[in-house]
């Protein structure tokens, strides 16, 4: 069997692998202005013939919920998520912000709150402006022309479009017959392949590809942050080539960490948000998809349209194929 799908010259044109060079941001095939790279390959007729074969009986969550003391990504010193009562019905009663009669607010007990977080926390998406090289990042767009004093103007989540396509989970812990992978265990192109053929499918352009390392069978320990099992850029490259428009794992950094290039702390995150043109999904909850064995699914999945951030909180779904 056929493990990788056959990818003819026509559509290894509209694959931005193909195009790319080591540690240099590709220009995109599809247009000088394109801010959206390999999403680029969902269209009418793919969504409609994913959706023609979705079964809506059963409806896979793939994310995790936000609270506060929750795991994340804050080596860099990026804030916690944090959330705070900025009403409360009895501080109504004093504070009167409706400047209404005590009457009213004795009869309406009105509650607000207000969130802080990194915008890389929780399940996510990760866009092409969070990484590059050299001030730039995909498709040529620069930090001189395009970075503000508070955000991108090219690139953000925004522009992505609701995300509705063939989905595959590839449980790489399973394959080695292990519950997580151990500390820093490399993803690479033989992994991905034997982990393929165990589970007898291929790949083909346009699908999101999601990897199973176990982590989220220790969420939300904190060891969930460190030393994690991960893709590295040979499987990075393996999946890129096949047409994969989105690629996503259940740790906290899709990647190999700590990296094993010794100049590129992201090696995966530059090459496919930089070179390939294929946007990430972090901290996908796995956990169900792999219980029941199911590999192959419809993916639905739109992040929040933050202007200009460098990545989006998402809740993505998945749906048995009929």
């Amino acid at each position: 069997m056929c493990v990788a799908c056959y990818v003819d010259e026509a559509m290894k044109q509209k694959i931005i692998a193909y195009n790319a060079e080591f540690h240099e941001v590709t220009r995109s095939p599809y247009g000088r202005d394109d801010e959206i790279g390999m999403l680029n390959l969902i269209d009418a007729q793919s969504r409609s013939a994913i959706l023609s074969r979705a079964d809506a009986s059963k409806v896979f969550d793939l994310s995790v919920d936000h609270f506060v003391g929750m795991p994340g990504w804050f080596g860099a010193g990026d804030q916690p998520y944090q959330i705070w009562m900025t009403h409360t019905p009895a501080g109504e009663v004093v504070a009167n912000t409706m400047g209404v009669s005590l009457e009213a607010n004795m009869l309406v007990g009105y509650s607000g709150d207000s969130i802080s977080m990194y915008t890389h926390c929780g399940t996510h998406i990760d866009t092409f402006n969070h990484f590059g090289y050299r001030g730039k990042i995909f498709n040529e767009f620069n930090d001189k022309e395009h970075l503000g004093s508070r955000a991108w103007d090219r690139c953000g989540p925004e522009k992505h479009p609701p995300v509705f396509a063939r989905g595959v989970l590839l449980d790489v812990a399973a394959m080695h017959g292990v519950e997580v992978l151990p500390p820093s265990h490399a993803i690479g192109e033989a992994d991905l392949k034997a982990c393929l053929k165990r589970q007898g499918l291929s790949l083909k352009p346009g699908d999101v590809v999601l990897l199973r390392t176990g982590q989220m069978t220790i969420w939300p320990d904190m060891a969930f942050v460190r030393n994690t099992p991960g893709l590295n850029r040979e499987g990075a490259e393996f999946l890129a080539k096949n047409g994969a428009i989105m690629i996503g794992a259940d740790n906290l950094t899709l990647e190999q960490t700590p990296s094993a290039e010794p100049l590129n702390f992201f090696p995966v995150h530059t090459y496919l948000l930089a070179e390939a043109g294929i946007p990430i999904l972090e901290m996908a909850y796995l956990e169900e998809l792999a219980a029941e064995g199911v590999h192959e699914f419809a993916f639905f999945g739109a992040c929040i349209k933050l202007r200009g951030a460098t990545g989006a909180p998402m809740r993505p779904v998945a749906m048995p194929l009929a």
